[in-house]
């Protein structure tokens, strides 16, 4: 088992076919957050409709599920937002962080104001 793992690292290495770990644009230089680490968030909100994102920095979304908020990217008229969906089970999705257009959803529940400027890194696009 764990040399046919070391073989699929290796070709994939070696014939440069994973897309995973890769850098992408970034959509914006700074991000609004509750706290310097970005590890609060900011409000609740809930998708007035689906969204399908169009590569790893985005995460899909399904009309009416719960997403937590942490940032608000500020460039280009505060389009992005970065947060992660609960579905109706915990195990059903993966927690992760993505971005999504803000214009997605509506806002339900303020929990922290967004009141400290952060700028973003590459680490905040690189997909994995």
């Amino acid at each position: 088992m764990a040399s046919r793992l070391w073989f699929t690292l290796s070709a994939c290495l070696l014939l440069a076919t994973c897309e995973a770990g890769r850098q992408m644009p970034k959509l914006s230089d700074k991000k609004l957050c509750a706290d310097s680490e970005c590890s609060y968030p900011i409000l609740i909100a809930r998708a007035l409709q689906d969204f399908y994102p169009g590569d790893c920095r985005f995460i899909p979304i399904r009309q009416g599920q719960l997403v937590y908020v942490y940032a608000m990217l500020k460039d280009r008229g505060n389009l992005f937002w970065a947060g992660s969906v609960q579905d109706s089970y915990y195990g059903e999705q993966e927690a992760r962080i993505g971005h999504f257009p803000s214009t997605i959803v509506e806002e339900t529940h303020i929990l922290s104001p967004p009141s400290t400027e952060v700028k973003t890194t590459n680490w905040d696009f690189y997909c994995n």
